[in-house]
């Protein structure tokens, strides 16, 4: 994406950063350093050129699905696991002044590339909406929405 690069979380100033929700605007102020520091989850962030500031960022950890919440179109070309090993795409957030330039969607993209060239196997990418409007964002970039779950969605990788 042009005016921005997307990378690993490092000493970047997240002291101003705000999206608009206080929930992860506090998650990325105190705890993103703390979750990557214990392998809880890491961050990636996208800085823009024009004057290194966070724009936006996201987190990706490990996690697994239940084969039997999958629906059956899905189910039936796995192995019958248990559990079906995925990658989470835990938080997403743009700040407010970078709302509306389709950063959010560069960041889901640049998430899926990274999930899929991983060295460690995870078969979809899970990402729990926090609402309707979130839930409408990632079906449009191509999101299936799981079974009996309103706001959990997957996308094979």
């Amino acid at each position: 994406m042009s005016g921005y690069r997307i990378e690993p979380l490092a000493k970047h100033d997240r002291k101003k950063f705000s999206c608009g929700s206080a929930e992860l605007d506090r998650y990325f102020r105190e705890q993103t350093t703390q979750d990557t520091r214990r392998r809880i989850a890491f961050c990636f962030v996208a800085v823009n050129d024009d004057d290194g500031e966070v724009a936006g960022f996201y987190t990706l950890a490990a996690t697994s699905l239940a084969l039997d919440r999958l629906s059956a179109e899905w189910a039936h070309k796995l192995p019958r696991y248990p559990v079906v090993p995925a990658v989470l795409l835990g938080r997403l957030a743009v700040a407010t002044s970078h709302q509306g330039k389709r950063l959010g969607i560069a960041l889901v993209a640049d998430a899926v590339m990274r999930a899929s060239r991983s060295e460690i196997a995870g078969h979809m990418m899970v990402v729990d909406a926090k609402d309707e409007r979130a839930a409408s964002f990632y079906a449009n970039l191509g999101f299936e929405r799981l079974p009996n779950h309103t706001f959990r969605l997957i996308m094979r990788l």
